[in-house]
């Protein structure tokens, strides 16, 4: 549909006339584009998060937007690397996230901590091979 000066985007809460609830439109063009799957974690979900676990390692991070003085770049592949400590992965959501979910799981059973930001992909098979019902995933 070609956009004119009638035509607006809805906006991103509305209220709903009889429940008086808000509805919001979740999916923005931007978050399902295959232009970059790299996002970077909002600094005060990490704060908080990071007040309650103390993070010494981020595994998967740019220089720009690494959330631990100690962190893996893509040039060093955090796959490919030992993970020590209390870690912080906010993985590259594109085709790749089963390895990384795979390696998270694989420290954790080393003793590791790992806490993930993930897209909630319950259809997937990295979901169910490494998260649905496993011991010690919250």
């Amino acid at each position: 549909m070609k956009k004119n000066s009638t035509t607006q985007e809805p906006p991103l809460l509305q209220k709903h006339s009889v429940s008086g609830s808000f509805i919001g439109r979740t999916i923005t063009t931007g978050m399902m584009s295959s232009n970059t799957d790299m996002w970077a974690t909002p600094q005060d979900f990490f704060d908080k998060i990071n007040a309650e676990y103390n993070f010494n390692l981020d595994v998967c991070a740019l220089p720009e937007n690494a959330k631990c003085q100690k962190y893996f770049t893509p040039e060093i592949d955090g796959l490919k690397q030992d993970w020590n400590g209390t870690c912080w992965m906010n993985p590259p959501y594109g085709r790749e996230i089963g390895k990384w979910v795979e390696k998270a799981y694989s420290e954790a059973q080393k003793g590791n901590t790992i806490v993930a930001l993930l897209p909630a992909r319950t259809d997937t098979r990295w979901f169910h091979d490494h998260i649905y019902m496993m011991n010690g995933v919250e």
